[in-house]
């Protein structure tokens, strides 16, 4: 059997619209550490970002409704997040397109 890698840094990025959509879900075998998210209103007005933690049926608001300037960005974490393995994280926005979502995750090998 493969021994899985003991440490993987990934990056992922979506665009965000109005529905909830899953941005990063720790793989199996493996805990997902959130180092870093960022948030970027590239649209011409002002629009909300809700930011969600799930684990089986259960969502946890990390932020809910927090408002995005125009050009400007959010940080919704003031620190790390860990996620266990099948944890996900789910974001939407007020407007469609105008949001864009960047994470910096480690995945390490349970």
């Amino acid at each position: 059997m493969a021994q899985l890698a003991l440490n993987r840094f990934k990056t992922k990025t979506l665009t965000l619209t109005t529905n909830d959509q899953t941005v990063y879900t720790a793989p199996s075998g493996y805990t997902g550490i959130i180092l870093y998210a960022h948030i970027t209103n590239y649209a011409s007005s002002a629009t909300t970002v809700t930011v969600k933690h799930v684990r089986s049926s259960t969502e946890t608001e990390i932020i809910k409704d927090a408002n995005v300037p125009v050009n400007d960005a959010y940080i919704p974490l003031d620190g790390k997040l860990v996620l266990e393995t099948n944890d996900s994280i789910k974001s939407s926005a007020g407007a469609n397109t105008t949001l864009k979502i960047i994470l910096s995750v480690l995945e390490t090998a349970n």
